[in-house]
């Protein structure tokens, strides 16, 4: 039998004075109701309630059953509220992860907007370079960049995530500026560590054997070295626009770049989203509109 019932309709008849009573405030048949307290009293074992033609009250059991029961119902109330509330209102910790250079360059002003706007949300970043397992690690949201492999996940595209090869004025007034892609051979190229493509860069006339002195495994450091005239560096546009917008970069090539995907919030599927995965999702989504400002 369904305990829950059971006790429901035992402390309303306890409560009301009657089944008949009970029942109309259940909104149920007074036979339900009646089916279900006895169901109670035959899985307990002892009688609940006295009953005569004229009074129906508890018995000894049933006092103390009754305290427990009203206790325990209230109590399922509460959870059930708190997670209706949980759905409807945005509150609670949200765990999101991102890039070290996104999240570094960007994550920050949508975070700070996002708390002065839902000030019950406790949010947990968490910045890292190696692919996170979303569900097996417990996190909301991730915020990841390039082509996305087919998954499960849902993705919200926030902006472009674009390579530019780019390098200095001053490296390139030393060294010349790379007009077709078999210059390249010929310059001081900074090689990302963590990428397959780290030795050869990938463009539309195919894949282009680099070579140079450096070989970082973060973009912000490469960003720096090629700011300082260190060599030519492949980036995403959300590192180096900045860069770019300011005359310390200038692309080169950009007729040959590969399409290269977006910078996507990615969050697993659910039927029934959490209030704050809601918003976060929006609320990124509102900051990037109607362009992400890596892309401006």
């Amino acid at each position: 039998m369904d305990v829950l019932s059971g006790m429901r309709a035992f402390t309303k008849v306890v409560e009301e004075g009657s089944f008949t009573a009970a029942a109309r405030a259940l909104g149920l048949p007074k036979s339900t109701v009646s089916r279900h307290v006895a169901a109670l009293e035959d899985r307990l074992g002892v009688r609940l309630l006295h009953r005569t033609t004229r009074t129906l009250r508890p018995t000894e059991a049933g006092e103390s059953y009754y305290d427990r029961a009203r206790q325990i119902l209230a109590d399922v109330d509460d959870a059930e509220q708190e997670v209706t509330e949980l759905q409807s209102n945005p509150r609670g910790r949200l765990r999101v992860t991102a890039g070290v250079s996104f999240g570094a360059a960007y994550l920050g002003d949508i975070v700070s907007t996002f708390s002065k706007k839902y000030p019950d949300v406790e949010v947990e970043i968490n910045l890292t370079d190696r692919y996170v397992d979303l569900i097996g690690e417990g996190f909301d949201v991730a915020i990841r960049a390039g082509r996305l492999d087919d998954s499960s996940l849902i993705a919200k595209r926030l902006g472009s995530a674009r390579q530019l090869i780019c390098g200095s004025p001053d490296y390139l007034k030393r060294r010349g500026t790379p007009r077709v892609v078999d210059d390249l051979r010929e310059h001081s190229c900074i090689r990302f560590g963590l990428s397959r493509h780290g030795s050869a860069w990938p463009l539309k006339s195919g894949s282009v054997p680099v070579s140079g002195r450096l070989t970082i495994d973060n973009g912000e450091l490469m960003l720096a070295c090629a700011v300082n005239g260190l060599g030519l560096a492949m980036l995403p546009v959300f590192i180096c626009g900045r860069e770019v917008a300011a005359g310390r970069l200038v692309p080169v090539l950009e007729d040959e770049m590969l399409q290269s995907g977006g910078v996507y919030a990615v969050y697993p599927h659910s039927r029934n989203l959490s209030a704050k995965v809601r918003a976060f999702v929006d609320h990124a989504t509102e900051c990037c509109t109607p362009l992400a400002p890596w892309d401006g």
